[in-house]
């Protein structure tokens, strides 16, 4: 919203009350020329979409609000769509010219209300109505989101999925300006730019417990680019559960669960040994299998060699999609508490991993400290996102620009003009 400072407005009414009298005033009962009643601004200004019945406006076009003449000023312009997707733009200085800076979306009704002032501070409006034609272009930009509807762990990402590759800075605003996560309670959060076909959002810490999300694009119908419009995208709506963090030390070989911040239980592990260690950093769990064949031939262990392996695993909660698992370990209860003795997972006795097992749910937290190993992957082997700093995490974004605290352009609040 572009606003110009009514100071003058302001003077001019007190000069034309002393002129007329006390008790009588011309610019409403308070004095205040922004409550008397808006007159008809149709005289005052002009725009240019069509004003014939049936004549669509071309979404390729900006809009333009001008104000005719030197009778008076814009202070305000409003533009949306009947889904309420509203039209940034700006206001020009001497208020002569206002002029959408975010494209108009395809085969949508919108609405412009035009607020105005003339010079003698009294206020005026029109409102203005048209219908945008259909894109000239059938290639359209789908969102998919995920993960699936459910509830999920604190550490659970937003995914968006694109089916077209999106490399320009400016086309990837128009994208993730449309791309809204809803939270309740509410966090602050942002989209990050994974390449140049996905997206995930987190927030600045990990979702609060017993939260609800919901995901949805305003894409459709927006021009991104020559030949690309935004397609449809089916909204998400997931939830959290507790807040549960497994906090391996690998140094002390113990497991520490926390749920909502409390200690819950204490696990005797083993992780991985020299040349197999255990990746350090916060993983987040991906899925969870009863049974699994785990054979090192998988992971680059040649079949035969003295690290070869061929086994079947019990209660296997996965945190990489490159095979490291919490899992139950009998073969190696002996050194849990210990020793790392693993090829890389962490292992733990049939029982506790059976607890395990029952207590964490995807989404939840698994970090791994004082380790030898590498660190986690941001990307491409899981949800490695929250080791990511805050920082570093909105310089992925096309809105931020770098900024490590704020709103983004277009989430403030619009100031609407004083109400008639």
């Amino acid at each position: 919203m572009n606003h110009i400072p009514r100071t003058r407005t302001v003077v001019s009414c007190a000069l034309l009350v002393t002129a007329l009298g006390a008790g009588v005033t011309a610019c409403g009962s308070d004095g205040n020329p922004l409550s008397a009643k808006p007159y008809d601004a149709a005289g005052l200004i002009s725009f240019n979409g069509p004003t014939e019945a049936g004549k669509r406006a071309d979404p390729d076009k900006p809009l333009e609000v001008t104000a005719d003449g030197d009778e008076g000023r814009i202070t305000d312009v409003t533009a949306q769509d009947s889904t309420g997707r509203h039209v940034a733009g700006e206001l020009a200085a001497d208020g002569s010219r206002w002029h959408s800076t975010s494209p108009l979306a395809a085969n949508a009704h919108y609405t412009v209300t035009v607020s105005t002032e003339d010079e003698d501070g009294a206020p005026g409006r029109k409102v203005f109505t048209f219908d945008t034609s259909q894109p000239t272009t059938k290639q359209r930009l789908n969102v998919t989101f995920g993960p699936e509807k459910g509830t999920y762990g604190v550490g659970q990402p937003i995914t968006a999925q694109l089916d077209h590759e999106i490399k320009d800075k400016a086309q990837r605003a128009v994208v993730e300006q449309a791309l809204r996560v809803d939270s309740a309670p509410a966090v602050q959060g942002a989209w990050h730019w994974v390449d140049n076909k996905e997206l995930h959002y987190r927030p600045k810490d990990y979702w609060p417990a017993h939260a609800t999300i919901q995901v949805h694009s305003n894409l459709e119908g927006v021009k991104i680019g020559d030949r690309l419009w935004g397609g449809k995208a089916k909204p998400l709506k997931i939830t959290t559960g507790d807040r549960i963090e497994a906090v391996t030390d690998a140094a002390t070989h113990q497991m520490t669960v926390y749920k909502n911040g409390e200690e819950i239980n204490q696990i005797p592990v083993t992780t991985g040994k020299p040349g197999f260690e255990t990746r350090n950093g916060v993983k987040v769990v991906l899925a969870k299998q009863y049974f699994v064949r785990m054979r090192g031939t998988t992971v680059g262990i040649a079949e035969g060699s003295a690290d070869s392996y061929d086994l079947p695993v019990y209660y296997a909660t996965r945190v990489t999609w490159s095979g490291e698992y919490v899992h139950a370990a009998p073969w190696s209860v002996g050194s849990q508490g210990y020793a790392n003795v693993s090829h890389g997972c962490t292992g733990m006795s049939t029982s506790n991993a059976e607890w395990f097992f029952d207590t964490v749910r995807e989404g939840d937290i698994v970090k791994v400290v004082n380790s030898n190993g590498d660190d986690m992957e941001p990307f491409g082997n899981g949800f490695g996102d929250w080791n990511v700093d805050w920082q570093k995490w909105r310089q992925g974004s096309a809105l931020f620009n770098g900024k490590p605290d704020g709103p983004a352009p277009g989430d403030a609040l619009r100031v609407q003009p004083a109400a008639a």
